[in-house]
């Protein structure tokens, strides 16, 4: 931790002397602004660690003479020094720990019902509609991208954007499989069916964080599908984008023109195809760590919804609400909380390792 402390440190004086000699380029003033801005906790926090080792050393030195008085004076010192020290580390070290640059982006989520047919596709629905009150508590914004309805009210699949702020840190542990157990309305047995839902859940992506080749993309048009009526597009304003060396496909209809259709399939393909690069990276960088609450895949089954016992299940935290109704009207913060919590302590134990 010392190292990496030594290190922002040395940045930050660079920073401190760029911004000296910048001039009138403001420009480049900003951005260097915002960059020691993003160090400033950090190095005054530094600052404060040092000198608190610099008295704890310096009162166990006192403790080493003869002086009676002073040794007293010293060993009151450490009661109040050491404790303020380790506060200031267990601060340092979170400080420390590497954020995701994404933490902060807008959203783009798809609910796909799987297993259990009809049964799926309304949970899917009924998850569309959690994720939106989730975002309506926290006064952000939900666009529809992309949906296919079935006639009795469920979705079989569905795209959306949620934007705010923090937006993705705390949703984008809803990536994974959700499973739902209950007696649906239409069975007369009583009979409990289990169905599947898959959640992904992608960071937007601006144009210059990933480059995609013109060539690589099938870009394809046709009529948006509708429920009829004098309402029915008529023109060809949806679009669907392949690309070609992944093999994704993207499809968008639910804005009124061509443009704004491609503009949004685009904006999910390069979301997409930053998440694989994503992967790979971490991969790379970590080949044989798993966080505690899961790879976030999404074959991984990461919640149940039990109805006939009223609990809801998060498998990854073996965390349970037994107030079903609630979770489904949005109360997740009991465990998105927890998978925060996780997470950052998982991302904290690499740094021990690591100064191990």
């Amino acid at each position: 931790m010392l190292e990496r402390i030594k290190s922002i440190e040395e940045k930050y004086h660079e920073l401190m002397t760029a911004l000296e000699n910048v001039g009138e380029d403001y420009h480049r003033a900003a951005e260097l602004s915002k960059e020691k801005s993003e160090l400033d906790e950090i190095y005054e926090k530094s600052r404060q660690y040092q000198e608190l080792t610099k008295q704890i050393e310096e009162s166990h030195r006192i403790i080493n003479s003869d002086d009676t008085e002073l040794r007293e004076l010293a060993e009151l010192d450490l009661l109040s020094l050491e404790p303020q020290l380790s506060q200031i580390e267990v601060e340092l070290r979170g400080l420390l720990v590497p954020t995701d640059p994404r933490d902060k982006r807008n959203v783009i989520m798809e609910i796909r019902a799987g297993a259990g047919g009809d049964e799926a596709a309304l949970f899917a629905a009924e998850l569309f509609r959690l994720y939106c009150k989730y975002a309506e508590k926290r006064r952000w914004k939900v666009e529809v991208l992309n949906q296919n309805e079935i006639g009795i009210g469920g979705i079989k699949e569905i795209s959306f954007m949620i934007k705010g702020d923090g937006a993705y840190s705390r949703l984008k542990f809803e990536s994974g499989v959700h499973r739902v157990q209950r007696v649906p309305s239409t069975e007369s047995s009583g009979r409990i069916h289990t169905s599947t839902i898959t959640v992904a859940v992608l960071a937007e992506v601006e144009e210059f964080d990933i480059d995609i080749n013109a060539n690589d993309l099938r870009i394809d048009v046709y009529i948006s599908a509708g429920a009829g009526g004098q309402n029915v597009q008529k023109n060809s304003t949806a679009v669907r984008i392949t690309h070609l060396p992944s093999g994704i496909v993207v499809s968008c209809q639910d804005e009124r023109s061509q443009l704004q259709n491609k503009l949004r399939a685009m904006s999910i393909l390069r979301a997409k195809l930053y998440e694989i690069e994503e992967e790979k990276r971490q991969s790379e960088y970590d080949s044989d760590r798993r966080s505690q609450v899961g790879s976030g895949d999404r074959s991984e089954k990461i919640r149940t919804y039990n109805y006939p016992q009223n609990r809801v299940t998060d498998h990854r935290i073996n965390v349970s609400s037994y107030n079903l109704p609630s979770v489904m009207e949005g109360d997740i913060d009991i465990f998105v909380d927890e998978l925060r919590m996780r997470n950052e302590a998982d991302r904290l134990s690499t740094i021990g390792e690591d100064d191990d």
